[in-house]
């Protein structure tokens, strides 16, 4: 689990691999990840964006820019939270993602850059 803490914004990643949607022998490795986003700050906020950095273990680069996430732009409340699930398919068995949201607050627009925390996202027999 990787947790990263912005203005109030908690950003927590655990990733999974997924054997099912994978097929090794012709170099695609799927995994899911799950993040939740945690409004501790005392305002009202609207994920707008996201911008991914991602890279696969054979050193192929990819940025991903896009509204929302999964289809929604959610207002998280003080105190509440975002949850969802997506995933991404690598040639190799190991890579990593980071990136960033963008959030508004709901009260004067201001906006917010928020860090999503660098995460691995790896087969679990890589390392023996």
């Amino acid at each position: 689990m990787e947790v990263a803490i912005t203005n109030g914004i908690k950003v927590t990643v655990t990733s999974e691999y997924q054997p099912m949607y994978s097929e090794p022998l012709e170099f695609i490795y799927a995994f899911s990840y799950r993040i939740r986003i945690e409004n501790n700050s005392e305002n009202t906020v609207q994920l707008i964006s996201r911008h991914w950095h991602i890279f696969d273990g054979i050193g192929e680069k990819y940025e991903v820019i896009g509204n929302g996430v999964v289809g929604f732009q959610p207002v998280i409340e003080p105190g509440q939270s975002h949850e969802y699930v997506s995933g991404c398919n690598f040639k190799a068995p190991i890579g990593k993602m980071s990136g960033t949201y963008l959030l508004e607050k709901q009260l004067d627009g201001e906006k917010l850059i928020v860090k999503i925390p660098e995460f691995v996202l790896m087969m679990p027999a890589i390392l023996n």
